[in-house]
């Protein structure tokens, strides 16, 4: 059983500044409960708004006994990519969603999936997962690498 941990905990405010390269004025942690999970969330705010990161870390809800694991979730959403040949999506789906693309040697598991944004980093380490998004105006390529900086940090104190 994991102990309960605030994502502000896993990612300082200077090693944000560090890799974003943009001061943080704020520091928000917010936590709630789904009735599976424990969800814990920062918003790191930097000065420059559109440079401001975003970290969940997802843990089993110690109340729900049985219940879904964050390793349930995490099999039913990236399973389907594990041979990098995603399942067809099917044709009620109007908007094209680029499949995850598996990151190597970070985590026990980790993907990355692309958004308008850029993209978010997850991954899974024992029973929990975290998320990482950044924002900016850096292309894909750097937000990836950025987030991986971000993700070993934060690993260590996961």
């Amino acid at each position: 059983m994991s102990i309960p941990r605030d994502a502000c905990s896993l990612v300082s405010k200077e090693e944000i500044e560090s890799v974003q390269a943009a001061p943080v004025n704020e520091t928000k942690s917010s936590e709630h409960l789904d009735g599976t999970f424990r969800v814990s969330q920062c918003l790191y705010t930097a000065a420059e708004f559109s440079k401001s990161v975003s970290l969940a870390l997802i843990q089993p809800d110690q109340n729900q006994r049985g219940a879904r694991t964050p390793k349930d979730f995490w099999k039913e959403k990236f399973d389907p990519y594990q041979k990098e040949e995603p399942k067809t999506k099917s044709g009620d789906e109007k908007e094209q969603v680029s499949a995850p693309k598996k990151i190597e040697s970070l985590g026990d598991d980790a993907y990355w999936v692309s958004n308008r944004f850029g993209g978010i980093l997850y991954l899974l380490k024992g029973d929990a997962f975290i998320s990482i998004g950044l924002g900016g105006t850096d292309d894909e390529a750097t937000k990836l690498e950025k987030s991986k900086v971000l993700a070993q940090k934060a690993l260590r104190r996961l």
